[in-house]
């Protein structure tokens, strides 16, 4: 059988930003008082690490970019769900791509929902930074932690299909979408029986190009890649962290469910290839008719 599209009939997202409403803990502690109970826990960072403090002012931090320098625009934003579980899947692009901050600051920012972002356990390993990724909402992209997430807390979690060959490739090759691996998603959001929801990104391709790559540097560092930007050219130590100013247009398309029953042990591998594919190809061609109606790299 083949995927069908669940339509929208929510009305539009409003563009005032409105209060963050973070997953209630667990109550594991005995009753007290008038029968409330107590959390246990002495800091507000969830099982995952998670931390709404950390996330708080990461958007204080990050709201400012967000709105100034990337200037992000949405379109249909209102077919992401206000509840329950949801998977999140978007292109990904830029040496150090900055997608996935701009994808979670504007749905938090916007609908009220905490977003969830897989990404390899190697981000995790990096003293500091995989602590502060961590408790900014970052998790170890293992399918039984997007399980949980999706299936066990109804949560939003955001994933990029394309792995590190998305942010890895050269400037020649942008918004050319890569393989989306062997649908791991898409068998993760059946399990779940969760819609999967695909975001077509237009500006993180520009923030910062690869013109070439160094495998020999990569190999001696134990990165993934090791690239030469754009940025490191114009802007010499600064172009490894700070982005160019690209608009970011951001279009959610229709979600996408599957006619199969959640929880079983195993999906057919052609039927989930099959999927795999469809979604991707309805991003590349969602890419494509955004990149047609740009007008500029820089005022969208």
């Amino acid at each position: 059988m083949s995927s069908r599209r669940a339509p929208a009939q929510r009305p539009r997202a409003s563009t005032e930003i409105v209060p963050l409403r973070p997953p209630e803990p667990a109550s594991e502690g005995p009753a007290v008082g008038d029968g409330a109970s107590e959390d246990p826990r002495r800091s507000d960072v969830d099982e995952w690490g998670r931390s709404e403090r950390v996330r708080e002012v990461a958007r204080q931090v990050f709201g400012p970019v967000y709105s100034r320098w990337f200037r992000a625009e949405w379109e249909d934003l209102d077919k992401i769900p206000t509840a329950g579980g949801a998977l999140l899947i978007g292109n990904h692009a830029g040496a150090v791509p900055a997608d996935a901050p701009v994808v979670m600051h504007g749905v938090e920012a916007e609908l009220g929902r905490p977003v969830y972002g897989l990404a390899d356990y190697f981000f995790r390993t990096i003293p500091v930074v995989g602590t502060l990724w961590s408790r900014a909402g970052g998790v170890p992209a293992r399918p039984d932690n997007a399980y949980r997430l999706l299936h066990d807390q109804g949560q939003l979690v955001l994933v990029f299909p394309e792995g590190v060959k998305g942010p890895s490739k050269r400037y020649a090759d942008r918004y050319q979408l890569r393989r989306f691996g062997r649908g791991g998603f898409v068998e993760i959001a059946m399990r779940a029986g969760v819609p999967v929801v695909p975001i077509a990104i237009v500006g993180s391709e520009e923030t910062m190009p690869i013109l070439w790559q160094v495998p020999q540097l990569a190999h001696a560092l134990g990165v993934p890649y090791f690239p030469v930007t754009a940025n490191m050219l114009l802007m010499g130590p600064l172009g490894l962290v700070v982005p160019f100013p690209a608009k970011f247009k951001l279009r959610v398309l229709d979600p996408v469910t599957f006619d199969v029953e959640p929880d079983q042990e195993r999906y057919p591998k052609s039927r989930v290839m099959e999927e795999s594919e469809r979604i991707r190809q309805t991003m590349q061609t969602a890419l494509y008719d955004m990149l047609s109606r740009r007008q500029s790299i820089w005022l969208g």
